[in-house]
């Protein structure tokens, strides 16, 4: 059985002081075991900070972003190994705000994702459509493109480690959400294009989060759909209270 995750990625949000105030809390209120995942993404300044006060604590640290080479002449990158030395066990890649504000392409993804798969980095790889593209009914033909050329060249077992989260690109940071209906039916494309490509036990055994506007409000009947294995959270991760209660909401 998929153990469901909730992930918060808090974006360009948060002091360090803030970061490991929230962090504190978190831990906190979160002491009891809890049937999944949880998993936070501070910004790069506060990751160390964040891990520190952690330490202890199953709930696990993921960057926004990392650089696809190991080291080198890249000023203002952040490189693999420099996150798996501050304790990241994962690392988000492709999300739509980098594809759009950042001209990412599917190759410097799949660069990406190839090398966190090298430092052991699990890599919670985005997909999304954009609200032209949906409504011109071109959603499932952006979706295989994007996992196609996101995962060139990768062999069913170096998908294991891959987390995929479906993020329709109309509905993050909009207050716009997918129906459950909705999310369900690329959410169960997503599935039948990863057993297409790498077969069902790999497919069955890959966890398929939904982003898009999630909230406490929401979160229930989106995870009650069958191939809907958690979220990843955006602006409410960034307030304890109303994450802790999507964390209790999903498991």
């Amino acid at each position: 059985m998929i153990r469901p995750i909730i992930a918060g990625n808090w974006k360009m949000h948060k002091t360090v002081e803030e970061s490991v105030n929230f962090a504190h809390q978190l831990r906190e209120k979160l002491s009891e075991p809890v049937g999944g995942d949880v998993i936070i993404a501070p910004p790069f300044t506060a990751l160390f900070p964040v891990a520190e006060a952690l330490k202890g604590v199953s709930i696990h640290l993921s960057a926004q972003n990392l650089h696809w080479e190991e080291e080198g002449a890249y000023t203002g990158e952040i490189s693999a190994g420099m996150l798996v030395g501050i304790g990241c066990e994962y690392v988000i890649i492709g999300h739509s705000e980098r594809r759009i504000l950042f001209n990412e392409n599917s190759n410097e993804i799949n660069r990406k994702i190839k090398t966190a798969l090298k430092f052991n980095l699990g890599p919670i790889f985005c997909v999304g459509e954009t609200l032209s593209e949906r409504e011109s009914g071109q959603t499932f033909a952006v979706i295989k493109r994007q996992i196609e050329e996101g995962l060139f060249n990768l062999s069913s077992g170096d998908i294991k480690p891959i987390v995929l989260a479906y993020e329709p690109v109309w509905a993050i940071g909009t207050g716009k959400t997918a129906t459950p209906g909705q999310a369900e039916e690329v959410h169960r494309f997503i599935r039948d294009t990863m057993t297409e490509i790498y077969g069902e036990d790999t497919s069955s055994n890959t966890v398929i989060l939904y982003g898009g506007s999630v909230n406490p409000d929401n979160i229930s009947d989106l995870i009650n759909q069958p191939d809907i294995g958690g979220a990843l959270v955006g602006g409410a991760s960034l307030d304890v209270e109303r994450f802790i209660k999507i964390v209790k909401r999903c498991f």
